[in-house]
């Protein structure tokens, strides 16, 4: 059988674990973003103690592999609790800290980095505090920010192939089961590797071509 009719036979198999990878990713992405967005806005705003913690906390959590913290959870933190969690909301669990650093540090840039000339601009022009937030400052860092934000939870979507390694039926699961019945390694991996491509290639290049865009824009300001 050649790449087209194992995912056409299995395409209910494939489907299925897709699913799973994409529940897994949009948990990761909504904690991440939220808490991780807060979390930076707090630390840019009180950089000489909660930012502090937080570029450590990032450093060291940045520092531990993703599948190292993905197992300490599962196996050693479980026994030690004595408590069995779904494998699904470990992995969630270990992958939205990631996250939630990574994004954090992003945020915690961004709003540090924003030029305090656009707030001296909108002080002259009689704009209030609130009109300054929404329509200059929040556009600005959200624009400066997105290319970053996204090539991150890009990775993170990739990230989500290690929770096969704790029982979660996502993509790499389901074809490592798949390829136990057909043994077509080269077929299988192929496939999966082009839905890979059809979901994070999009991603990947709208960061960079909105990376570009606003470097442009910066640059011209």
């Amino acid at each position: 059988m050649n790449t087209f009719e194992i995912f056409w036979k299995y395409r209910q198999a494939f489907i299925s674990g897709l699913l799973v990878s994409l529940e897994l990713a949009v948990w990761v992405w909504i904690i991440g973003l939220v808490i991780g967005t807060i979390l930076g806005i707090i630390a840019a705003r009180l950089r000489k103690s909660i930012g502090r913690i937080v570029s450590v906390s990032g450093a060291v959590v940045t520092a531990i592999p993703a599948l190292v913290l993905l197992f300490w959870l599962h196996y050693p933190l479980q026994a030690a609790l004595q408590v069995v969690i779904n494998p699904f909301y470990t992995a969630v669990a270990a992958l939205a800290i990631v996250n939630v650093f990574g994004v954090a540090v992003i945020v915690k840039a961004s709003v540090i980095d924003f030029p305090s000339q656009y707030l001296i601009a909108a002080k002259v022009c009689g704009l209030s505090n609130r009109v300054t937030v929404m329509k200059i400052v929040v556009p600005l860092i959200v624009r400066q920010m997105l290319p970053g934000l996204l090539l991150l939870e890009v990775t993170m979507l990739q990230a989500t192939l290690f929770a096969s390694l704790i029982s979660v039926d996502e993509i790499f699961r389901v074809a490592q089961r798949i390829n136990a019945i057909v043994y077509r390694p080269i077929q299988i991996y192929s496939a999966l590797a082009f839905l890979f491509i059809c979901v994070c290639l999009p991603m990947n290049a709208l960061a960079h071509w909105l990376g570009a865009k606003f470097s442009i824009l910066t640059s011209d300001q």
